[in-house]
């Protein structure tokens, strides 16, 4: 799998400081007068922008949601202490990501874009276009922008906990590592948040960029998808796919995509099984320093991929085997259906959401959980013990039943649900129609 000639390949993440050099424009300089103060026109006169980017694409989307407020350039270098070194929690490849404080109180984080890096106008127009018609729970929210002479600059709400691949990477020495339920949370609020991308706008939007620096986690560790720069339209009723240039991480990017250029929702699906992998394993996608021929964390895994009984070898030493062996096993099955090399074959967001969202509710510590905590070592991972029985060869289709049952167990929870209510709501009914004796037999002969 040595393709992708065209990613990005700067790490995103709040521990970046050191590589970062103190080179911005002092506020005396700043520029004062606005090429267009107004995104509309920017959008408008602007060649790097499809014309078909230009219309609303949420349900959800109003005006007023769409009209995001403009920043003067003093007014964000006030907020970050003149754009000062000390104040850079991050870089991608749009360039610094500083910590800042505007003059209501808020706190955010101001992107400033980078002339000398690898994106430009076209991923700011984007992402601002983007992120002004989404809304979403698990998307960052965009506050606002600045367009002042050659300055792009980005306004988010401020995300606490910074970054998944700091959490999963670059962890320091006083930090916890993340717990199995807690990778369950963060995946299942991710995987809702593609699903909203993909089913739940006007117009899908295909992602094109989904990694663990790009997935941001608030209190709580409540995981936003963020960096909408490379974002896509969905190909349109009569198209399968998107014809683009290769764009994206090396190691998330599907095959297919890769070798062809032609985009679809189900890349995404790609890139969410590798973020699956990353979770579960705690190995970054791409590793330099892996043998050849398995740098990319899927080809590093399919050895121990190949036999369910070698699952359990996959699992992050730093879970210490604290988590559910059966949700364990599941959720490599859907990793696997996601990694699929035939792109029609990977499941839709909303099966991964229904799956993630029952594996999220399995927590490790319940009484059907320790039942299977058998604590075992080999080849320095620790790991939980072998189910009892013979396990068989991976097989995707089986991967895809255990979706199929728990939508069925989801379906059969939610009749009873009805039944019950049913029944209360009839009972409640029979009680009120009671003083009326000939009403309630009435009632009685009806039913």
């Amino acid at each position: 799998m040595g393709y992708c000639p065209c990613f990005r390949s700067k790490k995103k993440g709040i521990n970046l400081k050191t590589k970062l050099s103190n080179n911005y424009v002092p506020i005396e300089g700043a520029p004062t007068t606005p090429i267009k103060s107004d995104l509309d026109n920017a959008v408008k006169y602007s060649t790097l922008l499809e014309p078909r980017q230009q219309v609303p694409i949420s349900k959800h989307s109003s005006p007023s949601e769409s009209n995001l407020p403009t920043f003067s350039y003093r007014d964000l270098a006030v907020a970050t202490s003149n754009f000062r070194r000390e104040s850079i929690i991050g870089e991608g490849g749009f360039g610094p990501v500083f910590k800042g404080q505007l003059e209501s109180g808020q706190v955010v984080a101001v992107k400033k874009l980078n002339h000398s890096g690898l994106q430009g106008d076209k991923e700011f127009f984007v992402e601002v276009h983007m992120l002004s018609l989404l809304r979403h729970p698990n998307l960052v929210n965009l506050i606002g922008y600045c367009i002042e002479g050659n300055q792009r600059i980005l306004i988010y709400e401020f995300m606490p906990l910074g970054s998944l691949e700091y959490h999963l990477h670059d962890m320091t020495p006083d930090m916890e590592p993340l717990d199995w339920d807690t990778r369950m949370i963060i995946a299942s609020g991710a995987a809702k948040g593609l699903d909203y991308l993909h089913s739940q706008a006007d117009r899908p939007v295909i992602y094109r960029d989904l990694k663990s620096a790009n997935i941001l986690l608030s209190e709580g560790f409540h995981p936003k998808l963020s960096d909408f720069g490379l974002a896509k339209f969905g190909p349109g009723a009569d198209n399968t796919h998107v014809s683009t240039r290769v764009m994206g991480t090396h190691g998330y990017c599907a095959p297919e995509y890769a070798g062809t250029g032609k985009l679809t929702m189900k890349s995404d699906i790609y890139s969410f099984g590798v973020l699956l992998l990353e979770l579960i394993t705690g190995c970054r996608a791409m590793d330099d320093t892996r043998e050849h021929g398995k740098e990319m964390l899927v080809d590093w895994g399919r050895p121990m991929l190949k036999d369910r009984k070698n699952y359990v070898q996959l699992a992050d030493p730093k879970l210490r085997g604290k988590f559910p062996q059966s949700v364990f096993r599941r959720a490599v099955d859907l990793a696997l259906m996601c990694v699929q090399d035939d792109p029609h074959a990977r499941p839709h967001t909303k099966d991964i959401v229904l799956a993630l969202s029952y594996f999220a509710s399995q927590k490790h510590d319940s009484p059907s959980a320790q039942s299977n905590q058998i604590g075992s070592q080999r080849d320095g991972r620790i790991f939980q013990g072998e189910e009892q029985g013979n396990a068989s060869p991976v097989d995707f289709n089986r991967a895809g039943i255990a979706v199929k049952e728990m939508r069925a167990s989801s379906k059969d929870q939610e009749r009873e649900r009805a039944v019950v209510e049913a029944k209360k709501w009839g009972e409640t009914w029979r009680d009120k129609r009671k003083p009326n004796v000939e009403d309630d037999f009435d009632y009685r002969s009806r039913w």
